[in-house]
């Protein structure tokens, strides 16, 4: 995946805005952290992941998802886009923004797909 197909893919959520952070695009969802993608490494940060998810997660594709020690405290993965399949990525971001988008606007996307 590009960095240009992960940009569309954070926005195609509603109530999602673009700026930056460390000078790298960042996402934000009601003022609240959504993602951004390291300047390091070319990785996005996925959010609400738990330590065992994260652990399973490197296992399964360990060129894919990693984490520093910066993150290690925190529920949370490192995936790097080019090897980040967008689908993947989609369902990732999905679980956060569902969680920290206004109660409103998830019960709105839920009735736009029929779910």
């Amino acid at each position: 995946m590009t960095e240009d197909e992960m940009r569309e893919i954070c926005l195609s959520f509603p109530r999602v805005t673009e700026g930056s952070s460390y000078g790298r695009p960042a996402f934000t969802v009601n003022k609240k952290f959504f993602t951004r993608l390291r300047a390091e490494d070319q990785s996005v940060v996925l959010m609400d992941i738990n330590a065992d998810e994260r652990e399973m997660l490197m296992e399964a594709e360990p060129g894919t998802f990693h984490f520093t020690a910066h993150y290690k405290d925190y529920p949370c993965v490192l995936a790097r886009i080019a090897t980040l399949h967008p689908g993947s990525l989609r369902v990732f971001l999905e679980r956060r923004w569902r969680k920290i988008a206004p109660k409103a606007a998830v019960k709105a996307w839920d009735k736009q797909n029929g779910t």
